[in-house]
């Protein structure tokens, strides 16, 4: 392959938010150096795979889809093919010899050598770089992905929580804040391509700036966006409950950019298995921060995730975390099913519980939250929601989008039909929605004057 002719560079972006401003990160770098980016994998020269490595279903997403990628490179105009992200740095020892095809191997802490890498293989040479990931570069350039109204924004990198279960920290390395002021530049700039949503996103949100500034610094960063940019809608993700100081609390019932929704995993409530995981915080902390944002902040959304099956999870143990599922009556709920992996304390836990138990306890879960959901739901008929547009479904004749309590990717869409006349609605507007029907999940709807 010769540059004087553009190199084309397909991408596969797996994983996690964070994981994908790590790819808009690379874009940018690659199209800076003269390579041209393609949408249509059968008609790159090089196609670079950012995987996830988070639980044993991520991984093997990744390995699948390396694998297709590979039969490209048999049967189509392929060359090349490099692996980065979290299973290049996970399994940098094993990719090499287990999938021969791939031809180029970084980790997470040399993002930054893309251009080196794609240069490497276009060259027809093997290339590895695994460079210290507790110093590697922070932020970059981006070329947004998302929707031209919506963008991530990563605050910080790697998580110093050390839950027995999660493989993160093994990963990531240690927690590191981006000062902020780089992080203003960064959401000042989104804004000037058009974002209206901002969607705060870091392994531990709610951590940002302790290690730079000795102090929690989330309000702070909150505060110095809203002073430096318009963007409407401000969202924050990851957060967790220990963290939730009643300075944020107040922040966020207080500041009408910053919608009125949190994404707090919970993982359980069961204090044998909150000790087990090595979470910060017990069952009572829990119980008394859910109460706490919900009498300081009406009308907020709480989205969690839990994790059934964790080794030594009694009946009782998932009992006591049903009970409070019902309790708490979560706006938004998702379920994992314990993921054993290597290399992580949980690992090696005596009282390891079978497949079946797992997946049956997280079909209850599931089964409670839809009917939550459902009821939830339903006390919404009639209710007036601000919405954002996404887009028009042609086949349904309806438009759809999100209101504030639904995050891009995981939460609900909102269906609605225009009353407001023949003129279009472009995605990224803000109409309001008067709800007429729910179905499970989703909200059904038509548009009307303010």
């Amino acid at each position: 392959m010769n540059k004087a002719t553009p190199v084309k560079i397909g991408f596969v972006s797996l994983g996690c938010s964070k994981n994908l401003v790590d790819t808009e990160v690379m874009l940018a770098k690659l199209v800076e150096a003269g390579y041209e980016i393609t949408p249509e994998d059968v008609d790159a020269d090089v196609i670079i795979v950012n995987t996830c490595a988070f639980i044993e279903s991520a991984k093997k997403e990744a390995i699948d889809n390396i694998l297709d990628v590979a039969w490209l490179k048999e049967h189509e105009n392929l060359k090349a093919i490099v692996v980065t992200g979290c299973l290049a740095e996970r399994y940098r020892d094993q990719i090499f010899d287990e999938i021969p095809e791939v031809d180029a191997v970084i980790g997470v802490g040399s993002l930054d050598k893309i251009v080196d890498a794609v240069d490497a293989v276009v060259n027809g040479e093997k290339y590895s770089a695994f460079d210290d990931k507790n110093t590697s570069p922070l932020g970059g350039e981006r070329i947004v992905t998302t929707p031209e109204y919506t963008a991530y924004l990563k605050i910080a990198e790697g998580c110093d929580n050390c839950c027995t279960y999660c493989a993160i920290p093994l990963i990531r390395g240690h927690f590191r804040s981006r000062p902020i002021e780089d992080i203003v530049k960064e959401a000042k700039e989104l804004e000037e391509i058009g974002v209206k949503e901002l969607n705060i996103v870091a392994q531990d949100t709610t951590r940002y700036g302790l290690d730079l500034y000795g102090e929690y610094k989330l309000v702070d960063l909150i505060r110095a966006i809203c002073a430096e940019t318009s963007i409407p809608w401000i969202r924050l993700l990851y957060c967790y409950p220990d963290k939730i100081t009643d300075e944020l609390v107040a922040e966020m019932r207080d500041n009408d950019r910053v919608v009125k929704y949190i994404d707090l995993p919970i993982q359980h409530i069961s204090d044998r298995v909150l000790s087990a995981m090595n979470r910060h915080g017990d069952s009572e902390m829990i119980r008394a921060t859910v109460k706490k944002l919900r009498k300081n902040i009406p009308g907020i959304c709480i989205r969690t995730t839990v994790i059934v099956g964790f080794p030594g999870e009694t009946d009782a143990d998932f009992e006591e975390l049903c009970e409070y599922v019902k309790e708490a009556e979560f706006d938004r709920l998702g379920a994992f099913t314990y993921s054993r992996e290597e290399d992580t304390p949980a690992y090696d836990f005596e009282d390891q519980i079978d497949e079946q138990t797992k997946q049956d306890r997280y079909d209850i879960i599931m089964k409670e939250q839809l009917h939550i959901a459902s009821a939830k739901n339903e006390k919404l008929i009639g209710k007036k929601l601000r919405v954002l547009c996404e887009a028009y479904d042609p086949v349904a004749e309806v438009y759809f989008g999100r209101g504030a309590a639904d995050a891009p990717d995981i939460d609900t869409k909102i269906y609605f039909k225009n009353s407001l006349g023949k003129k279009r609605i472009a995605p990224g507007t803000f109409v309001d929605v008067r709800i007429e029907e729910a179905v499970d999940y989703d909200l059904i709807g038509r548009t009307i004057n303010k």
